[in-house]
C-alpha cells in the first residue's frame, strides 16, 4: 500500500517549486506569507543577503482573532507600511505554496491597497 504525503509535505514541495522561480533583492524583496490555523505572518526577505528586512504577524499586532480575512488584511496593511518606511515600494509576492484564496488573497490585496506594487 502506498502512503500519501502529508498536507504540509505537499505544501513544502509546492513552495520549493515557487521558490525556484522567484527571488528577492534589496530593491525588490520577496513578500513571504505563512499561514497557520490560528495566525498569519508576513516577511520581506532579501535573498541576495539572506536577510529579513521587515516582518509582522497577527500575534505581533495583538489581534483577537488572527485566523480570519480581516486579520490578514491588517497584517498586509502593516507590512506595506513597514516597507514604505524602509523605502521599498515594489515586491515579489511569494504565497508560500498556499492557494491564492481567502486569507492569502486578503493579505495581498490589503498590501496592494496600502501602496505595495507586485
Amino acid at each position: 500500500m502506498i502512503q500519501k504525503e502529508s498536507r504540509s509535505a505537499v505544501r513544502a514541495r509546492r513552495h520549493l517549486r515557487v521558490r525556484a522561480k522567484i527571488s528577492g533583492t534589496a530593491e525588490c524583496p520577496r513578500l513571504v506569507v505563512f499561514r497557520s490555523n490560528k495566525h498569519i505572518e508576513a516577511q520581506l526577505i532579501d535573498d541576495t543577503k539572506g536577510m529579513t528586512l521587515a516582518c509582522t504577524s497577527s500575534v505581533q499586532l495583538k489581534l483577537a482573532n488572527g485566523s480570519n480575512c480581516e486579520a490578514a488584511a491588517k497584517v498586509g496593511e502593516a507590512i506595506a507600511n513597514k516597507a514604505k518606511d524602509k523605502g521599498i515600494s515594489k515586491v515579489v509576492f511569494d504565497r508560500g505554496g498556499y492557494q491564492y484564496h481567502g486569507r492569502i488573497a486578503a493579505l495581498a490585496e490589503a498590501a496592494r491597497k496600502a501602496g505595495l506594487v507586485f
